[in-house]
């Protein structure tokens, strides 16, 4: 049918918009024949009616229209006609109800039944992907919700912080509050709890700079989870790009939840607290072709995803399906999304899940020139905030460490393997009179990880560092398990990675042996210091402060309970390593040597001899051939701040399982040394007397000191 007269030539921005003549809803469909806007209202008895008004005009695939009497508060979603034509992979169905890709906020849960696929399934959710299904699947889908923007976002300011002066803080929203005992009850695990003066203060005698937030885009939960009784408890598993999620609001009204989500990030602001959104968009809760149809793949499936050339899903994502990022519709709508969440919502930036993902090509290979990056990098709002990559994903040739285009920022696997390999499995090799692998790796993420991020003009911030994150083991359970324990997944065990490069102290799991728990806890703090102590960006894993253990579970992606849920009841031993942590970040602070942009480059910056990293060994004298003799476990690296106007710092690290004699080492310009930190103590001690270059120190078993090199007059 052609369009009728008046049809713009070009179509409307997507999603809905509110104008004086009505709603103006605009969709992507681009094989469809047809497509529907279906608004929800209620009768004068409160019963939800539907009703379908037909869009009218289609250009370049979109279909849009402007419906009379809508409003902020319209219940709406879509239906797409088309061909059915499943070895193309298209599966148009009028009878399943689409989610706007576009849509601000959602009412409702995915309530799982048959209907919501759009082929035919039994009870047991499987079925003959051929036959369309005539079921109608409003009944067990959300409505989107027509929204108003408007916020009163007073005098708020994004923090100034940059990625040299930042810490950052991963945090799943609902963990961290829903057991605190000072936010009330009603505000436990939501937006307002994160934002509670209660929470905020915590994160403010951290010291950290931002909180990055685990998904929280408006997500589902998979078939199989439900099946076994679970939910998806992370959120990579998105229903919405453009809407919060309603679970982690106090309120069940779709505005409310949108100003709940705006309000947590303007208190947040207020605090000096940046906030960075974990985004997802490599899939979709869709998942592969034998799934539910709920948004995407109903509207245009060819567009959307990345398809074989029989109309198969082409899966790196290991979630069934994979958005193509080379489709101008796909790009648009995830650049859309972004746009929206800086500009309306006033996040700070953005980790990109899966980045690798995003940037495969036609030929399935990463391209660090593919488009999609190459906008985000040009756009005048895009690219000024904050963009971390997690560069890998699940297909072939996935690992790209260090290949992302300035101004990413990166996750640095290869620093949390390192440094774990360090301090747990090279020491637990130490005690059985192993040889383990040196300190040449450990140096290299000390000094910023040059080897991955040294070219074009990278920098030492194109590095964030953790030694833990949500998917693994805590920081207290890489010292207490050797394997993983994730029976309660009910997957048998075979979820969750079993390179873990964790070390139980000799006994698996808790115990009441004071030696073991007191090597434990050693561990820990060489752990948090080593990530807090590198040049780079850190990232605590959220709760690791605390010693927050997960039970051995390293993937606990669907556990909303305690084994997830942080305790703020305290024991005094936690209570010592939160102050551990908070006096390391604020070392961190007070020496910008350890957090300086650029790398060293071991020259001279002073008459003297002195250069801007020197590297000696526990006798005190340089490192020079040592580096490629036999292994080594005590390093020391003198950082050389005093070229630049700041005190320069020496850091030492015992990696064997026995005390060693250290010596200061003689440098250049460099006559006495005060000492910061030493982890053998439970907790920070006050800084000690000068002790005078070249005097011999004796370090505890498995520790790290820190200190501050007093320079030339």
């Amino acid at each position: 049918m052609p369009p009728p007269p008046g049809t713009p030539d070009v179509p409307p921005e997507p999603g809905v918009r509110l104008t004086p003549e009505g709603g103006r809803f605009c969709v992507y469909a681009g094989h469809a024949t047809g497509v529907e806007v279906c608004l929800f209202d209620r009768d004068a008895l409160g019963r939800e009616t539907e009703r379908r008004v037909p869009l009218r005009h289609r250009a370049h695939g979109s279909w849009f229209d402007t419906v009379p009497d809508v409003r902020v508060g319209q219940r709406y979603a879509f239906r797409a006609d088309g061909p059915w034509e499943p070895e193309r992979a298209l599966r148009y169905n009028p009878h399943k109800l689409l989610l706007d890709p576009y849509a601000r906020a959602l009412d409702g849960v995915v309530t799982m039944h048959p209907a919501l696929f759009a082929h035919c399934v039994g009870p047991d959710l499987t079925g003959d992907l051929t036959v369309p299904d005539r079921r109608d699947s409003a009944a067990y889908v959300p409505r989107c919700v027509v929204v108003d923007d408007t916020f009163d976002w007073g005098a708020d300011e994004p923090p100034t912080w940059s990625l040299t002066e930042s810490v950052v803080y991963e945090v799943h929203v609902k963990n961290a509050t829903a057991r605190h005992p000072e936010v009330p009850e009603r505000l436990r695990g939501t937006y307002a709890g994160l934002a509670h003066p209660a929470f905020i203060a915590h994160l403010r005698s951290l010291g950290v700079t931002a909180v990055q937030l685990l998904p929280i885009h408006a997500f589902t939960h998979e078939p199989e989870l439900v099946a076994r009784g679970l939910t998806n408890h992370w959120g990579y598993n998105t229903l919405g790009y453009f809407a919060p999620h309603a679970a982690y609001a106090s309120t069940d009204d779709p505005q409310g939840v949108l100003d709940e989500f705006k309000g947590m990030v303007k208190l947040l602001h207020a605090a000096g607290i940046a906030v960075i959104l974990d985004v997802v968009y490599n899939h979709t809760a869709e998942q592969s072709q034998d799934r539910m149809t709920l948004s995407w793949r109903g509207l245009d499936a060819r567009a959307y995803y990345r398809l074989d050339a029989r109309g198969q899903d082409i899966d790196v994502t290991g979630c069934g399906n994979t958005l193509d990022l080379t489709h101008p519709v796909v790009a648009g709508m995830v650049l859309d999304s972004l746009r929206y969440w800086v500009n309306e919502c006033h996040v700070d930036g953005f980790r990109f899940d899966l980045a690798v993902a995003l940037a495969r090509g036609r030929d399935d290979a990463y391209d660090p020139n593919h488009p999609f990056l190459v906008a985000l990098r040009t756009d005048p709002v895009l690219s000024r905030v904050k963009l971390i990559a997690e560069p890998w994903d699940v297909g072939l040739h996935g690992w790209h460490t260090g290949k992302f285009p300035p101004p990413f920022s990166e996750w640095n696997d290869r620093f949390r393997d390192s440094v774990r390999t360090f301090w747990l499995r090279d020491l637990a090799a130490s005690t059985s009179g192993e040889t383990g692998h040196g300190v040449r790796d450990l140096a290299t993420r000390l000094a910023g990880s040059q080897d991955l991020f040294g070219v074009r003009d990278r920098g030492t911030i194109a590095s964030v560092n953790y030694v833990a994150a949500h998917d693994g083991f805590t920081l207290a359970d890489l010292t207490t398990y050797d394997v993983k324990h994730n029976d309660a997944n009910g997957q048998g065990g075979r979820d969750g990675s079993d390179d873990n490069r964790s070390w139980n102290h000799g006994i698996e799991g808790p115990t009441d042996d004071a030696a073991v728990n007191a090597a434990r806890r050693r561990s820990m703090r060489n752990l948090m210091g080593t990530l807090l102590l590198s040049s780079g960006v850190p990232m605590i894993n959220g709760g690791d402060e605390l010693g927050r253990s997960q039970h051995g579970n390293n993937n606990p992606y669907c556990q909303d309970n305690e084994i997830s849920w942080y305790s703020w009841d305290l024991e005094p031993w936690q209570d010592d390593l939160l102050e551990t942590v908070r006096h390391l970040v604020r070392l961190r602070r007070d020496h910008p040597v350890l957090r300086q942009r650029h790398f060293f480059s071991g020259r001279q910056v002073h008459p003297d001899g002195s250069t801007d990293l020197a590297w000696f060994g526990g006798d005190g004298d340089e490192m020079g051939r040592r580096w490629d003799g036999p292994a080594v476990d005590a390093l020391q690296a003198l950082f050389n701040g005093a070229w630049f106007g700041h005190r320069s710092a020496l850091l030492q690290v015992n990696g064997s399982a026995w005390a060693a004699e250290v010596t200061l080492p003689r440098a250049p310009g460099t006559t006495a040394y005060e000492p910061l930190w030493d982890s053998t103590e439970e907790r920070p001690a006050p800084a000690g007397p000068l002790v005078p270059a070249g005097t011999e120190v004796t370090m505890g078993p498995s520790s790290m000191r820190l200190w501050s090199a007093l320079d030339r007059p």
